[in-house]
């Protein structure tokens, strides 16, 4: 019986720090107030860009991230991703929510979505940085459907959205902001695959 490599178990040990307090705190209001993004408290209070991302508004908001947060974990396992790919998760979490000081409109934020996006990400930008060929087709794909995603979300142009079927108005921003903060760590700390000599060409 192998053992699961080291970069699957810290990929799943991201995820399971992510999804599993949402699912004890679920949509407690007490916990939303002391656990929530809120950027004029969140200096005296720095928890608050860690744990932000277990607060949800609605059981419906919960499910739809717990599902994501189960596909982002799916994805990097089977993209099998190394533990700098893990760290690079992780690291992004508290800066998707730092990133929304950039609209300080948003006066409170909660939920998973930001850093799931920013997972997503991260497997993108691996892929490209030291998959094979084919693998950074897979990478390129994923990032020019997120990077869609992104764009038509359009956030810039405020700090709420309110999409058909939600309960509850959504933070565009966050998504970005994961997203950035993913890619770009995502890249850093990929170490580039190595030629094989097969493959150089003199």
């Amino acid at each position: 019986m192998t053992r699961a490599p080291v970069g699957t178990l810290a990929w799943c040990l991201v995820g399971a720090v992510l999804l599993l307090p949402s699912l004890f705190i679920a949509t407690d209001p007490a916990a939303a107030t002391v656990l929530s993004w809120r950027p004029a408290l969140w200096p005296g209070e720095p928890w608050r860009a860690w744990s932000a991302a277990w607060v949800h508004l609605s059981t419906l908001h919960l499910v739809a991230n717990v599902i994501g947060g189960v596909l982002v974990i799916a994805l990097g396992v089977a993209a099998r991703v190394d533990a700098r790919a893990a760290l690079a998760w992780a690291l992004a979490w508290p800066l998707t929510h730092v990133g929304l000081l950039l609209m300080p409109e948003l006066l409170r934020y909660g939920g998973l979505s930001g850093v799931l996006h920013g997972g997503v990400a991260v497997v993108a930008a691996v892929l490209l940085r030291q998959g094979t060929a084919a693998q950074r087709r897979v990478g390129g794909v994923i990032a020019a459907v997120l990077g869609s995603k992104l764009l038509f979300e359009a956030p810039w142009q405020g700090p709420l959205a309110y999409p058909d079927g939600w309960d509850i108005p959504v933070a565009p921003l966050a998504h970005t902001t994961g997203a950035v903060a993913g890619a770009a760590l995502g890249w850093l700390l990929a170490q580039p695959r190595m030629r094989r000599t097969s493959e150089v060409v003199e």
